[in-house]
């Protein structure tokens, strides 16, 4: 059904990334001192209506290993972050799917309650859907200007896109963006780089195709708008980040998102969430930083895959 390239990468060596201090080579490795907390995510949970082959935090309708965090855990969060002087800017929503979490409307309306902007990574499915009349309402009372909702299409075709999430999910989330489009929110969307074997140049073209055949005004050009994301496979092999590669690469710690962002997450279990450095990596012990947004106010390592391949290689940035 696929036409996906069948080479196998080569697998990633078990010596790198052991260490948070140092290289498999015994270079020292890079770290990301905070800047400034100017985006606050929040993982709303796990649970999502769908499985998809390969979902990095393993989302489905029965992992629930990341829980429903509450309304008034994120205030608190929120409170903290007012109370201590942040740049916090912008709050996003993940998960999962956020609108299986039953409090995700009374969060937005927190957040655009107090000037900030919002973002939700969605699949604009029967979750969102059931939301529809309340989202109309939250349009109404805040505008359009600052919440955006980023629809997750793998790729433009159905094809492709249903090989990774389940025969239907394409045209069940086309009706979901069009809806939105129609009813005047703002719209972004989430696509894959090298997803079908196409080169970026390519994607963008058949995204623009796609959004111009169903009247959905995103600019496929814009990086912000359309923003394809490299893949993300832990257990393929990729360079440790050296504080060399700052200067080879010509790249910055401060351009990182951990230099500018967090991720709150709740375990199941846990009496009260944690504060991780970002949202590709909830899981991972190491870069669970403390139960405060003061606490995780520290240095990270780049002491995993996801650093090096999405972050510094690629460039990408969960934010908007």
């Amino acid at each position: 059904m696929s036409t996906l390239s069948l080479a196998m990468p080569r697998p990633l060596a078990p010596e790198k990334f052991r260490d948070p201090a140092v290289t498999a080579k015994g270079v020292r490795r890079a770290t990301v001192a905070p800047v400034a907390l100017e985006t606050l995510w929040f993982n709303t949970g796990t649970l999502c209506n769908i499985t998809c082959r390969a979902c990095y935090i393993e989302s489905s309708p029965r992992n629930d290993a990341l829980v429903y965090l509450s309304a008034a855990e994120v205030s608190a969060y929120l409170d903290e972050a007012a109370a201590t002087g942040t740049a916090l800017r912008e709050v996003g929503f993940t998960g999962g799917e956020p609108f299986m979490n039953p409090g995700l409307v009374p969060m937005l309306e927190d957040v655009l309650g107090r000037g900030l902007q919002a973002l939700v990574l969605t699949n604009a499915m029967k979750p969102m859907k059931r939301y529809a009349r309340r989202l109309l309402d939250v349009r109404e009372r805040f505008g359009t200007e600052r919440l955006t909702l980023r629809v997750s299409l793998d790729h433009h075709s159905a094809a492709h896109h249903d090989f990774e999430r389940g025969a239907g999910s394409f045209a069940a989330t086309l009706e979901g963006l069009g809806w939105l489009a129609r009813e005047g929110f703002r719209v972004h969307v989430a696509g894959r780089a090298s997803f079908g074997g196409e080169d970026e140049a390519a994607m963008r073209a058949g995204f623009a195709r796609l959004f111009a055949e169903h009247a959905i005004p995103i600019e496929a050009a814009d990086p912000v708008a359309l923003m394809l994301f490299p893949e993300m496979d832990a257990a393929v092999d990729v360079p440790e980040i050296t504080e060399a590669c700052w200067g080879i690469l010509g790249k910055h710690p401060e351009q990182m998102m951990c230099a500018t962002s967090r991720m709150v997450v709740k375990r199941r279990g846990a009496e009260r969430p944690a504060v991780v450095a970002c949202t590709l990596l909830p899981y991972d012990a190491q870069f669970e930083l403390g139960g405060t947004l003061a606490e995780a106010a520290r240095p990270v390592a780049l002491n995993h895959p996801h650093c090096a391949k999405f972050c510094v290689l690629g460039g990408a940035s969960c934010s908007g």
